[in-house]
């Protein structure tokens, strides 16, 4: 990828927050070999989703390519952790893949003035897979009920009639099932147990939570741990981003009368069509997801990451940093960007510009 070129045209079309100068400044006139070059300057520190741990990549190294003088940190600690580390403090922003919670708003935010409020926008669009590794099996279709069955406890081996009934000619081994949850509170869980939840309410009683409702299974740090887990076990299955499955097997799971695998396109259809959040007003822009579609072209078992940051910061130094990378992020580059290194799904031109003049108010 061309990080230059990309991480250029977002950061420069940003209204007001990146000053230009000339190299040739102490010349008369500038030739065709002067360039732009950005004056932004500052550190900033961000922490929480591990599923955006590519995208912050690949944004982050086109964004400072483009802004030398800037520093950016990211800390893939999990949403959690990140949510937690933003309320306290300790870092500019937050990634999350579950929207804040009123009690979490209610407690303030100690980066930001006290009562200009905080800003929550989508930024990472990517469906959840349920990866696994069976000895020889290619290809598995489950439907919810038995997804919730695997993850609860109550299925427990690879030959349950649940599990051959939606997989017709699969030879399928007569092997315990180790199914591998996140240990750390995720909001890829949260997700995940919101579409079981949702979905196979006879099975997963569960409410969705960040942390893994139940004691069953076996637990792994972040959505690494979970995907070498997987890998490394012997007749695995586990959940992570998509964009970590790598060459392990990818269920497809039961939409309406198909069965269907992860893709963007299916993740972007689910979020277009769903409703604003509990907590969503000016500057929160969360999304209720749209678990229970019966349409086959869409992918329920979707997250929407989001960042997290404030209206106005008590160091206001770090507010043009800030304001630029995130702008950045949820422009056309940086979704761009984030599409062809972690196979997400671009926000909507429309929900890009409603963010745009969020971001522009940061200070």
């Amino acid at each position: 990828m061309n990080f230059k070129r990309l991480g250029t045209i977002g950061a420069v079309a940003i209204a007001g927050t990146i000053l230009l100068s000339s190299c040739a400044a102490n010349e008369g006139t500038p030739t065709e070999t002067d360039a732009p070059v950005s004056t932004l300057s500052g550190t900033i520190d961000g922490a929480g989703a591990s599923s955006q741990g590519s995208a912050q990549e690949a944004w982050i190294a086109a964004f400072q390519t483009a802004n030398p003088d800037v520093t950016i940190n990211y800390d893939p600690s999990g949403s959690g952790a990140g949510r937690e580390t933003f309320i306290a403090g300790g870092s500019s922003f937050a990634g999350s893949d579950s929207a804040l919670k009123q009690e979490e708003i209610d407690k303030g935010f100690a980066s930001c003035v006290p009562d200009t409020g905080y800003i929550e926008v989508p930024a990472y669009i990517s469906p959840i897979a349920v990866i696994f590794n069976v000895e020889g099996v290619k290809d598995l279709n489950l439907d919810a009920a038995t997804i919730a069955g695997i993850f609860k406890g109550t299925i427990t081996s690879w030959d349950d009639p649940a599990i051959a009934a939606t997989n017709e000619g699969v030879t399928l081994p007569s092997a315990p099932i180790t199914a591998v949850h996140r240990s750390d509170d995720s909001g890829t869980t949260k997700n995940f147990t919101d579409y079981l939840n949702k979905v196979a309410p006879e099975v997963w009683d569960a409410p969705a939570a960040d942390p893994f409702p139940y004691t069953t299974g076996e637990a792994a740090q972040g959505t690494s741990g979970v995907v070498d887990a997987v890998t490394n076990g012997t007749n695995t299955i586990g959940y992570a981003d998509a964009s970590k499955a790598g060459s392990l097997g990818v269920v497809a799971i039961k939409v309406g009368d198909k069965f269907v695998k992860p893709s963007a396109e299916g993740a972007a259809a689910v979020v277009a069509e769903s409703p604003a959040g509990d907590t969503a007003g000016a500057t929160d822009l969360s999304i209720k997801l749209d678990r229970k579609t019966t349409d086959p072209t869409h992918y329920p078992v979707v997250l929407v990451s989001y960042l997290i940051a404030c209206n106005e910061y008590v160091d206001a130094d770090v507010a043009p940093v800030v304001s630029a990378y995130l702008t950045y992020v949820t422009g056309a580059e940086g979704q761009a960007a984030a599409a062809e290194a972690a196979g997400s799904a671009p926000l909507s031109a429309e929900l890009s510009d409603k963010i745009a003049t969020i971001l522009a108010a940061i200070k």
